[in-house]
């Protein structure tokens, strides 16, 4: 009979594998990922229970994980918190922002899981989930391109591109409204810079000259700083946050090639909600907020972020760090299972109280040729 672990005795530990104490418990609060299905498997009898859950979460008391004792091994704390107060913003929904071509961007043609665009003079064929239909142009339309996504999961970089035409460099230049900043050829099938948002950039750029005011602009998940260059540019202060090291230098690669160096922007490489909440406790106050966060992704120092679990949670504390004189909240989602008025109805009740006016929508691309419209993500703003 294998001999048990002294301390196996004294608190009723499991040994794992290396040989060292393991605990159920511990494993569901660590978050690591294979001790997280261990502790489910060693504590819980009936339903699967997801271990990862946020700490204000409520959970049924029969899915909970139990120690050998029948005890429950992870604490329940209400959900049920105090909603604000007051009246709740007006609205107005369903809202489609559209972007049409222009000389530095077109949707081109869809269909079949694809999508041909022109950015720049390059032409690309990029995946695209939402193209259910059948494409408009001829084949031969579609051989005529420079760049393919292939997803070649051997390759990393731009190997997991193709070039029919000519090799391409890594880069290229492309511009928005006469600001220059570079495309670029990534292993994750972007290119630095997503069309759709056009719509709320020239609404934010705005808001900011019609200010006649300093105006503090917060980007979280900035990514490339196309946003804060805008923003920048139109004579805001602004604050970029963003979890990659490289979307960091790739925006500040940005802002050199838009000769905007000499604009009030700090580069931040932080995760997002731990950022917004040192703001608070700092008492730092901003007057826009843009919020363009991925369905799932994790932060510098392993950080996990969850859309459905952590977006509450976010908006409400950028509710807290907005300025006495506030402007706009703008939320964008990408890539979620849900309608825009998941999005809408949280946004309303968050912003109860404070007045203004919350938009919800989608935001498509429209097709240069056929007009069909391609929707790209799910939108809600607030406007004071």
């Amino acid at each position: 009979m294998k001999a048990q672990h002294p301390k196996e005795k004294k608190r009723g530990l499991k040994i794992s594998r290396k040989g060292a104490p393991y605990s159920p418990k511990k494993a569901l609060e660590t978050g690591d990922k294979p001790e997280r299905r261990k502790a489910v498997r060693a504590n819980h009898s009936g339903k699967f229970y997801k271990a990862h859950t946020p700490d204000n979460a409520v959970r049924s008391v029969k899915e909970l994980p139990r120690d050998d004792k029948g005890e429950n091994t992870v604490e329940v704390k209400s959900r049920f918190l105090p909603r604000p107060s007051g009246k709740r913003p007006e609205e107005k929904l369903p809202v489609i922002l559209e972007t049409a071509a222009s000389a530095n961007y077109a949707l081109i043609d869809s269909g079949n899981g694809l999508k041909l665009e022109r950015y720049g003079n390059l032409r690309i064929i990029r995946p695209e989930g939402q193209a259910l239909w059948q494409p408009a142009l001829s084949e031969k339309d579609w051989q005529d391109v420079d760049a393919i996504f292939t997803g070649n999961t051997d390759e990393e970089g731009m190997g997991r591109w193709n070039f029919p035409k000519l090799p391409l460099g890594e880069t290229w230049p492309l511009s928005w409204d006469g600001m220059s900043f570079l495309g670029r050829f990534t292993s994750f099938r972007h290119v630095g810079v997503f069309p759709e948002q056009d719509a709320h950039w020239r609404f934010m750029e705005e808001l900011i000259k019609k200010a006649n005011r300093p105006v503090k602009v917060l980007n979280l998940f900035g990514y490339t700083g196309l946003a804060s260059l805008i923003a920048a540019r139109a004579g805001a202060e602004v604050t970029h946050v963003d979890a990659s090291k490289k979307a960091i230098l790739w925006a500040k690669e940005n802002q050199e090639v838009a000769h905007l160096t000499d604009r009030p922007i700090r580069w931040i490489c932080d995760d997002a909600m731990k950022f917004v909440e040192r703001e608070g406790r700092r008492g730092k106050h901003y007057d826009i907020i843009l919020l363009d966060p991925p369905a799932y992704g994790r932060g510098p120092h392993g950080e996990v972020w969850q859309l459905f679990d952590h977006l509450p949670e976010m908006v409400k504390r950028c509710r807290a760090i907005l300025s006495d004189n506030p402007i706009a909240v703008i939320l964008t989602a990408y890539s979620i299972r849900a309608s825009f008025f998941a999005i809408h109805e949280l946004m309303r009740d968050e912003f109860t109280g404070l007045g203004g006016l919350i938009e919800s929508g989608e935001l498509i691309l429209r097709e240069e040729k056929a007009k069909r419209a391609l929707s790209t993500s799910l939108f809600s703003r607030w406007i004071f």
